[in-house]
């Protein structure tokens, strides 16, 4: 698993304080913006198995919803909340919503109703509710400001006290206005998410267990309004209303396929043994602690304690009960090569990627990291092409990029291994960095060339 950071408003609550920052004309201020850049910067997690197995779970889904043309991706947040949101064109997911989901269908469930957040539209009118709740903030604010500035200037005790109650009930009914409309854009994106399981098949009993659970264990006290039913109120009202049709709808007693429930084990005990240890992995799977997915909670851990030999030894078992799940000889890659034996480590690599149907492109990275890794520079123009591939099919693999610009640099080829870095800071979107390094590769780059042309590509990007 690899965590990236990205610049990304992803809360309703956000959108609104950024708003609000905005009138107030505080967003400009460069350290405060900083600072507001920082706490709003989603920890990305990387990982070709959830990634894999989140996008099983949606692919059904943005097909009934008719999204399975639109580009819809799916992003994995490093958070222990239970939470998960929509965003442009793609559905962030925190990793807490896996490990919280005992089944595939309570994860199934949210993601059904995200999706109707998006096939919905309701981004776009969130964002004309925004306009209008600016609209109504500036004008209590002037209202508020001029009682207050009129009172002071006549002398009238209370006055300015007046002043500033008139500005907060602008602000509550404007508040009161979004949050009207945020309840009417949920229910109607309940009732899509139950279309959405009925006709892919799917039991939407997922999803009224997992509200169900959020309600009884009430998780939203007490978290600063991240997790899930902070942001998607679930009166109990809600809960039963969702509960009758998808006893009506679909076919709620239908259980989740043994294979399925395994995968999505496996896929909670990989962000256990790298959230917390051993001892999350223990804690989360006290009751079969002999299961495929304890076990491999357990190689993990292991191996995330620096006990490489018998990490190894651990996921050989684990393969040979399950040769044929790539993930396991992607683990397996990782150990070997955290463990100083690269060649090795290509060879499970290539395995993986021979095995995995989703034709990841960190898988394919891996492959060529290993590759430079190795030593030998008989394998970086191998490397150069594995890493090269990978990047076509996943551009913001960070990593990618790094692992090129190393390649090129043993090569001797110092422009385009600027370049790559180059390129690996335009795709994350930190266009000034990329600008520095394409101008370097620029300068070491023969003109008209191919690679010339992308690093002029990047210096033309005009940046705010």
């Amino acid at each position: 698993m690899r965590n990236i950071v990205s610049s990304v408003i992803g809360r309703f609550a956000t959108l609104v304080v950024t708003a609000s920052l905005a009138l107030s004309g505080f967003a400009g201020a460069s350290p405060a913006s900083a600072q507001a850049r920082a706490k709003n910067s989603l920890p990305l997690v990387r990982d070709a198995e959830i990634e894999s197995l989140v996008g099983d779970y949606a692919r059904p889904l943005l097909k009934a919803a008719g999204l399975s043309r639109a580009g819809v991706q799916t992003v994995l947040v490093n958070s222990s909340d239970f939470n998960a949101f929509v965003l442009g064109r793609r559905i962030f997911v925190n990793t807490g919503a896996i490990t919280m989901t005992e089944t595939p269908n309570q994860l199934i469930g949210i993601l059904a109703h995200e999706i109707g957040h998006l096939a919905g539209g309701h981004q776009q009118r969130l964002r004309e509710r925004l306009e209008s709740a600016k609209v109504m903030a500036i004008a209590a604010a002037l209202l508020g400001a001029g009682v207050a500035i009129g009172g002071s200037a006549a002398g009238v005790r209370g006055a300015t006290g007046a002043g500033a109650g008139v500005f907060s009930a602008g602000g509550a009914a404007a508040q009161r206005s979004l949050l009207n409309y945020m309840r009417g854009e949920e229910s109607v994106a309940d009732r899509a998410a139950i279309n959405y399981l009925a006709k892919t098949g799917q039991s939407g009993r997922g999803l009224v267990e997992t509200f169900q659970t959020l309600d009884r264990n009430s998780m939203f006290s007490g978290s600063g309004g991240r997790s899930y039913l902070s942001s998607h109120p679930a009166p109990r009202d809600r809960v039963l209303a969702i509960e009758e049709s998808a006893r009506r709808l679909t076919p709620y007693d239908k259980q989740d396929a043994a294979a399925l429930l395994e995968r999505h084990g496996l896929a909670r005990a990989k962000i256990a043994a790298y959230a917390g240890g051993m001892n999350d992995v223990r804690r989360l799977f006290a009751k079969d602690p002999r299961s495929q997915p304890a076990l491999y909670g357990d190689a993990i851990a292991t191996f995330l304690s620096g006990q490489h030999a018998s990490a190894l030894k651990k996921m050989d078992a684990l393969i040979a009960a399950r040769p044929s799940n790539p993930w396991f000889h992607e683990m397996r890659g990782e150990i070997l090569l955290e463990a100083g034996r690269a060649p090795e480590a290509v060879a499970a690599f290539k395995r993986a990627a021979k095995l995995d149907g989703s034709n990841s492109g960190l898988l394919q990275a891996e492959i060529g990291q290993a590759l430079v890794m190795s030593g030998g520079k008989s394998d970086l123009n191998q490397a150069i092409e594995m890493i090269q591939a990978g990047l076509q099919n996943d551009p913001v693999n960070g990593e990618g990029y790094r692992y090129l610009a190393m390649a090129y640099s043993r090569l001797g080829d110092i422009g385009r291994a600027e370049l790559a870095t180059a390129e690996g800071h335009w795709n994350v979107g930190s266009l000034q960095e990329a600008k520095v390094f394409a101008a370097r590769a620029q300068s070491k780059l023969k003109p008209g060339t191919p690679a010339f042309r992308r690093a002029q590509d990047i210096l033309s990007t005009k940046t705010r």
